[in-house]
């Protein structure tokens, strides 16, 4: 029986606890088997990022020409990009390659050089160029980036004060995915997990709703049994059982 593959092009975090190294460890949780492009490097713990070193495109593509060439893909996920050029040299490699679905998850770096982890809601807010704190105000976000060009939308709610409700658009109708609101302080790495869980159940060639909903149950999960690492942000237990 064929092994569903899954891609990751993203940054790495050496604390371990999000970027390339929580997408391959959220893969193998979901029986997928997990290949990489590493776009940046950072030296990175639980209290901040101390330093970003991005690496020149052209390696950032030839990385991505080699696994493709050989391996292919089933689900790409698209995590950091840092810079303008890594952008346009990973939609040019993946576009002439093809069909496999890509699940962009965007991540926002200073002019420092340090991610701004920001909440779901002021992701959103900075593609949508508005301010994201209600489910009304997260289907207007849906509405405008849907039209810089994606097929579908998903605005998470885990900002919401009293509820996380994740919502998809599709250009036609609104789909509701709601969640359990937990209160913990284990959430490093949690956007970088639950957009490479999505990428997973598509490899799976789950239809995109369940990649959701199986994607979101896995993340609450893992949040629940958290853990602290160091002596900053805890980090998510990527290898659990019962979601």
């Amino acid at each position: 029986m064929a092994v569903p593959k899954a891609l990751t092009v993203a940054g790495s975090d050496s604390g371990g606890g999000a970027g390339i190294q929580a997408d391959l460890k959220t893969f193998s949780a979901f029986r997928v088997f997990g290949m990489s492009v590493i776009t940046a490097v950072t030296a990175q713990n639980s209290v901040g990022v101390q330093g970003v070193y991005n690496l020149p495109p052209e390696f950032v593509g030839a990385q991505l020409e080699s696994v493709l060439a050989d391996f292919g893909a089933d689900a790409v996920k698209v995590g950091m990009l840092s810079t303008a050029p890594i952008v346009a040299e990973v939609a040019r490699r993946l576009g002439a390659r093809g069909q496999a679905p890509i699940v962009l998850d965007p991540v926002m770096i200073a002019k420092s050089g340090d991610p701004l982890l920001e909440p779901a809601a002021r992701d959103a807010g900075a593609l949508a160029g508005m301010t994201v704190t209600t489910e009304a105000a997260m289907e207007e976000a849906a509405r405008r980036i849907l039209a810089l060009g994606p097929r579908h939308v998903l605005v998470k709610g885990g900002h919401l004060p009293d509820r996380a409700t994740d919502i998809l658009w599709n250009g036609r109708e609104f789909t509701r995915f709601a969640g359990e609101h937990l209160a913990s302080p284990n959430t490093h790495g949690t956007g970088c997990t639950f957009s490479s869980a999505i990428a997973a159940g598509l490899a799976r060639r789950q239809p995109l709703g369940d990649a959701i909903r199986e994607a979101k149950a896995y993340v609450t999960a893992a949040i629940r049994e958290g853990f602290q690492a160091g002596r900053g942000v805890g980090t998510l237990r990527h290898f659990v059982t019962g979601w």
